[in-house]
């Protein structure tokens, strides 16, 4: 394994799990409105979103290099400038840089894993698995990371901490041969991209059902901590959360990197939406919920492995890159709605409604996927 490439991604990756705690928390400072700090966060959110398949699809035409140097310069310096704002700033102009920060997101996982199938053509489902569960790792660490920074030093060193780090480790994975030299195939592409697949949009169905999931599952995890009496447990619980999908990870990684069909793709999205279900039964309890939620995790690397691992048989020539970062977008659009449904939910009924809501999100992708994905997908070894 190329294992320069890959820490220099997962570290390029590291700040961009801080994104939103990190934004929420300074805005939250300069302004004084928790209001002003949720609107800011949801304008990067779909910036992210907006700007992902975009970014894609102009590396699948114009290769790596160029485009994540330049993207990860214009983030860094949207951070720098959201750190050196001074209080009572008009909301309009944090606006303004939230959305150029989500806008240019450097696409570094989605510029990996388009480079894998190339470099470990005869492991690319173990190799994905590997590349997910290193992924949990900056999503676990990430966020404590950044409000540990943040509670020492302050939140704008936090944030132009992060520029630096996303700045200097993504040129780094730039400059690496594979990524310099990495060209896509020559052919001529449909105006839809990516999602002229069905295939594709499939996959985009489903992602957007496991967003869902991770959407009313944050809700509801907080919501139950909150309603023990222990908010605080909350972060514990998210962390044992990533712990779970990390070791499922490192399983899926062993045997030979998820599923490689559609019927076994459906099952561990079955497992993955049970899973969560199960949560709504421990409400009652810090420690029930915590072994509850570990377990629940460790379908999520599986079900992203696979995923990630079909792309390159979904795809249509040409824009893999694109395809990846459309599945990021539907997982974030799936979040947005998950979060919003379950918030709902869990004000109304309770947070193990809200977990249901999780749950079932999951079970009707797997539906998806066994009606939508082939028997045997013709993906990576």
């Amino acid at each position: 394994m190329n294992k320069p490439l890959f820490v220099a991604a997962v570290v390029a990756r590291l700040p961009l799990a801080t994104f939103t705690i990190g934004v929420l928390v300074h805005v939250q400072h300069l302004t004084g409105s928790y209001g002003a700090a949720g609107a800011t966060s949801g304008a990067l959110a779909i910036a992210q979103g907006v700007g992902g398949p975009a970014l894609g699809k102009v590396v699948d035409r114009r290769g790596q290099t160029q485009v994540l140097i330049g993207t990860a310069a214009v983030a860094a310096a949207a951070l720098g400038a959201l750190a050196a704002l001074p209080a009572g700033v008009p909301l309009g102009v944090v606006l303004a840089l939230a959305a150029t920060l989500g806008a240019a997101t450097p696409p570094v996982a989605a510029c990996l894993r388009t480079l894998i199938p190339v470099l470990f053509p005869d492991s690319v489902r173990r190799t994905y698995a590997v590349d997910t569960a290193a992924t949990e790792l900056t999503w676990v660490a990430g966020p404590p990371l950044a409000l540990g920074v943040g509670s020492i030093w302050g939140s704008s060193v936090s944030l132009a901490s992060a520029g630096f780090v996303l700045i200097a480790a993504t040129t780094l994975f730039a400059l690496f041969p594979a990524s310099r030299h990495w060209r896509p195939a020559a052919t001529e592409r449909s105006a839809a991209g990516a999602l002229a697949s069905p295939a594709m949009r499939t996959l985009v169905a489903v992602m957007v059902g496991v967003g869902a999931l991770f959407g009313a599952a944050e809700v509801a995890v907080t919501a139950a901590a909150a309603g023990l009496g222990h908010t605080a447990a909350a972060g514990s619980l998210f962390g044992l959360w990533g712990v779970g999908s990390l070791l499922g990870g490192i399983v899926a990684a062993r045997r030979g990197g998820g599923a490689s069909s559609g019927r076994g793709f459906a099952v561990l999205l079955a497992l993955l939406g049970l899973g969560h279900v199960a949560l709504a039964g421990a409400t009652g309890s810090v420690v029930l919920l915590a072994v509850v939620v570990t377990a629940a995790g460790t379908m999520i690397a599986p079900v992203l492995t696979s995923a990630y691992a079909m792309v390159d048989g979904a795809a249509p020539v040409g824009t893999v890159t694109e395809a990846f970062a459309w599945l990021a977008t539907a997982s974030a659009v799936g979040a947005s709605i998950g979060a919003a449904a379950g918030g709902a939910l869990a004000d109304t009924a309770g947070p193990a409604s809200a977990f249901v809501l999780a749950g079932g999100a999951a079970l009707a992708a797997a539906t998806v996927a066994a009606v939508g994905v082939p028997a045997r997908v013709p993906a990576t070894a």
